[in-house]
């Protein structure tokens, strides 16, 4: 994160969930909460998500990233893309999808982490 980003130039970070990179979570937090690194101009997208499950079950990775990451560090709440987990149609992407995509593609900066 030693990439300064910026509001008009954010560090895009792609965010798989599971156990491997549960150790990069926790070191991510860790460095924020000793001032090292801030999430605030920091913009994720998840990979995964299981369909149909609500976002609020314990096992969906909605809840997985918040009760692992997002809820230990300063990112805003609008700068975190996860899939929708509940859709009837999955295989047409809505106009939200859409513009995730747009803002993934024309950022500079993209880090999946594992």
């Amino acid at each position: 994160m030693r990439s300064k980003p910026t509001a008009d130039r954010p560090f895009v970070l792609g965010l798989p969930t599971g156990g491997t990179p549960m150790t990069t979570y926790k070191a991510l937090v860790e460095m924020h909460k000793a001032g090292q690194v801030s999430f605030k101009h920091v913009v994720t997208f998840n990979m995964d998500e299981y369909v149909g499950l609500p976002k609020e079950h314990p096992e969906s990775y909605y809840s997985f990233m918040h009760r692992n990451f997002f809820d230990h560090v300063d990112i805003p709440a609008e700068n975190i893309n996860l899939l929708q987990r509940a859709t009837p149609r999955i295989s047409t992407p809505n106009a939200a999808s859409m513009k995730k995509k747009s803002v993934l593609t024309e950022k500079f900066i993209c880090l999946w982490a594992v």
